[in-house]
């Protein structure tokens, strides 16, 4: 067995509800000046509004809320939001929402305690001081963000999906509450959940995979499979808290290990096109798989298993390939889109293969990929 390291700095607090102490905890933290990280959105649904009547109530309402966070957070949304932070003199960070303003918020955290502009860490361990302290509050069922060393910010004079990482960026704490999901339109479940599931299955077969993140990716793929249809087109709640939960895991997993080829594809997208990332991985997801599942039959065969695909009969590799089979069906029956239905275009396929191999998650994918294959997986993806 290789030698590994697991880190987990972020503590996790998880139950119905639990978004109710976020003032007792950032008065544990000895803090008193929280920016809440948010969208206008989930301000307009009045979920940011639940949460800051628990800081009211609590005496703690000299809060400031920066509500500008859009779907693929840019360099300028951080800037912008750093300088809230620095005008307020904010001491804290809350991030509520999905990745968008949990990667941003990291990103205002690093620059808290960095200075300087966010494109000047970009890469793995530039970070050299703990982030400015950050809670984060996921109100999806797919980032994972609320436990993972990565903030990725789109480079507006590149267009391109910039990655940031370091054990240093993670939240301090993740308040985990299945409260704030149950009322999540289904295109949302749909294309968070699927986000989710890239990550698990990316986590559990990459090549830095290793026994924890193994277990977790694994366990992740199964809790996701066995809840998702039900969430987007039933109404248990039981079915979304189960989702949320095995997004957190599959946080877990991808962030001790790496994603790979589906991210490095739906980086590229998102980065051009402005594509959300959850509908970018679900679109890929079963393209990248069917060129990768050779590479590991054993694992690709785990993941079927896990989906509930009845492999008992099959071949080694015929069970490996109903993992793919698994998720393209899995995305009929959610109604993803295609790669045509959200306006990309075959005569940009060059140029997203070009950005896609200087990902920096390339050298984790299980199969060796660059270029010319990514160009490949592109072009079949076009054809679906």
């Amino acid at each position: 067995m290789n030698n590994f390291e697991f880190v987990l700095p972020t503590r996790i607090k998880f139950g119905e509800g639990i978004c109710s102490e976020l003032a007792e905890e950032i008065k544990a933290m000895g803090k008193q000046y929280p920016l809440i990280i948010t969208d206008k959105g989930l301000v307009n649904a009045g979920i940011v509004k639940k949460i800051t009547d628990y800081l009211d109530k609590k005496g703690l309402s000299q809060y400031t809320i920066f509500d500008g966070i859009e779907p693929n957070p840019r360099d300028i949304t951080v800037k912008k939001a750093y300088e809230v932070a620095c005008l307020c003199k904010a001491d804290v960070l809350v991030a509520i929402g999905g990745g968008s303003s949990m990667d941003t918020a990291k990103a205002v955290g690093v620059l808290m305690t960095h200075g300087g502009e966010i494109g000047n860490y970009e890469g793995l361990d530039k970070i050299k001081r703990p982030i400015a302290d950050l809670i984060a509050i996921p109100t999806t069922v797919g980032t994972g963000s609320e436990v993972t060393f990565w903030s990725v910010i789109t480079d507006t004079k590149r267009h391109f999906k910039m990655s940031i990482g370091s054990p240093l960026v993670a939240p301090k704490l993740a308040l985990v509450d299945p409260a704030l999901v149950e009322n999540l339109p289904p295109g949302i479940i749909a294309s968070t959940g699927m986000d989710a599931l890239t990550h698990a299955i990316e986590g559990y077969t990459c090549t830095v995979s290793e026994p924890i993140t193994d277990a977790c990716g694994i366990y992740a793929i199964k809790m996701i499979a066995e809840n998702l249809r039900e969430a987007v087109h039933g109404s248990s709640k039981e079915a979304k808290a189960n989702l949320l939960l095995g997004s957190l895991i599959a946080g877990i997993c991808f962030g001790n290990s790496d994603i790979a080829g589906v991210h490095c594809m739906a980086e590229a997208l998102g980065g051009l096109y402005d594509t959300p990332h959850g509908i970018a991985n679900a679109i890929l997801l079963p393209h990248v798989m069917e060129y990768n599942f050779i590479s590991n039959i054993e694992k690709f065969a785990g993941i079927a298993d896990a989906m509930g695909e009845k492999t008992q009969h099959m071949s080694k590799r015929d069970a490996a390939y109903q993992a793919v089979a698994a998720v393209k069906k899995l995305n009929q029956d959610l109604n993803i889109p295609t790669l045509k239905e959200i306006g990309a275009k075959e005569s940009d396929i060059a140029e997203l293969a070009k950005r896609s191999s200087v990902n920096v998650s390339v050298d984790s994918n299980p199969r060796k990929v660059g270029e010319k294959e990514f160009k490949g997986i592109f072009e079949k993806a076009f054809c679906a």
